[in-house]
């Protein structure tokens, strides 16, 4: 093999391998339900356990055994870490639970009362289970009140939230919160990027450009709203090992098929539909009624475009200076075996293990 293909070859494997850890590591989400009960709240968390840092894993381990010192070691985290409070006054955290105690489990729940004195009829939450789970975690809250339900996506930048019980609730800031959570899930999503960067590759003129990324923005758009309002869902896995079967696929077309830019818009439509049910998993999870589900549906598809614009307006500047040399066609090549080397990882790793 020639020096400089064996650079590229190797740098690629590289990549690959950084990629697919990347691919894997855009952070967890939890899964919170609080529910109002009179002057009473009851604070629930449901977290999967492989994300979880080792010494809470080690704690859920030994609460699975039956320790009652490592369940309250639980507990503690929602008691130190979520505040809530009504009419100015703080909640005070009360008994709780651990479910399920299960040694198969692949997620748990930590459940407490909340004592906060009278009738809620307004509740702020302040969240910094951030500080323990890490920057990257994100959670997705469902409150739930006799006049209703309302939402809001917590994250670092986000902590806290205010929820007015019979008048509909803050709608925007609700939006606003799934909205940041929707631009956070594609700037963090690299299989999605990089399905975008390989599509955007062989060039073409604007108008080229702009169908391939219309009929992406579409096609997810219609999947995710399909998925989250459960008129079509397919297994995760499936829809995960298609995805990564997308990035090969359009780097494989850039090295071997030479793809008329002018008809790829259709390749990005089909594929765009499987990566909208991508998106739509963390949104699920709420079972929220149809109205919440729209509001938040709404906010986070709108995040998900704008993080995918600020992409694409920072790739385009460099695509076009790129063609203006003569390394064009040696750079395409290359980047295009890295991003199906990184494709075919994914897909093995996805489907098979």
């Amino acid at each position: 093999m020639r020096p400089v293909l064996r650079r590229v070859w190797l740098g690629g494997l590289l990549l690959a391998a950084a990629t697919s850890a990347w691919a894997h590591a855009g952070g967890s989400t939890g899964y919170a339900s609080i529910t109002i009960s009179r002057s009473t709240v009851r604070y629930s968390l449901t977290l999967p356990i492989s994300t979880l840092p080792s010494e809470l894993a080690e704690a859920v381990r030994l609460a699975q055994t039956g320790s009652p010192l490592n369940r309250e070691k639980l507990l503690d985290v929602i008691r130190t870490k979520i505040v809530l409070s009504a009419k100015g006054t703080r909640c005070e955290p009360g008994p709780g639970q651990v479910l399920p105690l299960a040694h198969d489990a692949t997620s748990f729940t930590m459940l407490v009362d909340f004592a906060c004195g009278s009738v809620v009829r307004e509740l702020v939450v302040h969240d910094d289970i951030f500080d323990v789970l890490g920057s990257d975690h994100h959670t997705l809250a469902k409150v739930e009140a006799p006049s209703g339900t309302q939402q809001f996506a917590f994250a670092p930048d986000t902590r806290q939230a205010r929820f007015v019980f019979g008048d509909g609730g803050d709608l925007a800031h609700s939006t606003g919160s799934f909205f940041v959570m929707g631009i956070h899930h594609i700037l963090s999503g690299y299989d999605h990027l990089l399905f975008l960067v390989g599509l955007l590759l062989p060039g073409g003129g604007l108008l080229s450009l702009a169908k391939i990324i219309t009929a992406f923005t579409i096609a997810h758009s219609v999947t995710l709203s399909l998925a989250v309002l459960q008129i079509i869902t397919l297994p995760d896995r499936l829809i995960e090992a298609v995805i990564a079967l997308s990035i090969a696929f359009v780097a494989a077309e850039n090295l071997f098929l030479n793809p008329a830019v002018s008809r790829r818009w259709l390749v990005s439509f089909a594929f765009g539909l499987v990566h909208g049910f991508g998106f739509s998993s963390a949104l699920r999870e709420l079972n929220l009624p149809a109205h919440g589900l729209l509001v938040s549906l709404f906010g986070f598809n709108a995040g998900v475009e704008v993080g995918q614009g600020l992409v694409v307006a920072a790739a385009l500047p460099l695509l076009v200076l790129l063609r203006k040399t003569r390394w064009e066609r040696r750079m395409i090549w290359s980047s295009s075996l890295a991003i199906l080397l990184v494709g075919v990882v994914l897909f093995v790793e996805r489907a098979f293990f």
